[in-house]
């Protein structure tokens, strides 16, 4: 059966720097749609920060706890879902939420990214471990991008209003829904 326009979840992903978290809430207000962040979900299934969680029982127990939240968040209808790209990445996982979901992945140039980190990070940005970190995150939340389906934002030169009003048009575009106002 094919999901209704407002039946579909617009998944957003990627990773333009910090501030994204906060994008993806505007984008489900504008939206008029709930709100689920996975990894919220995540560390409320673990009862721990996932950090500890991987320390305490390992990679292999933290992919079987993402694919149960996969697995309850595939359920969802007509919502805003923020969801990492690594976990987008795992075999099966984009596709299965690509059913009744549009998938668009916040993307920005590397200058821009690093530029809005300065600006987050301040001093701890000069530190080479703080900023190999953030770029490591960049390649992970990155692993969608070009993937079939995958509709990409390029947000280099595009303020925060701008990258929610995007997304809104996105969603609209391939579910089928216009503005009413």
């Amino acid at each position: 059966m094919q999901p209704t326009p407002f039946d579909q979840n617009l998944v957003l992903t990627g990773y333009i720097g910090p501030g994204q978290l906060a994008l993806s809430r505007r984008v489900a207000e504008r939206l008029r749609m709930p709100f689920l962040h996975f990894e919220a979900m995540l560390e409320a299934r673990a009862d721990t920060p996932i950090d500890e969680f991987r320390l305490r029982f390992g990679e292999t127990r933290l992919k079987a706890l993402e694919g149960d939240v996969v697995a309850e968040i595939s359920l969802a209808r007509g919502s805003v879902l923020n969801i990492s790209g690594h976990v987008l990445a795992q075999v099966g996982v984009l596709e299965r939420l690509q059913v009744n979901s549009i998938v668009v992945c916040l993307a920005a140039s590397l200058d821009a990214v690093l530029r809005r980190l300065h600006i987050a990070m301040g001093a701890r940005y000069h530190d080479p471990a703080e900023r190999e970190r953030a770029v490591g995150m960049l390649r992970r939340e990155w692993a969608v991008r070009g993937r079939p389906g995958v509709i990409e934002i390029d947000s280099s030169e595009m303020s925060d209003n701008e990258v929610v009003e995007e997304a809104v048009a996105r969603w609209r575009q391939r579910s089928g829904v216009v503005d009413l106002g």
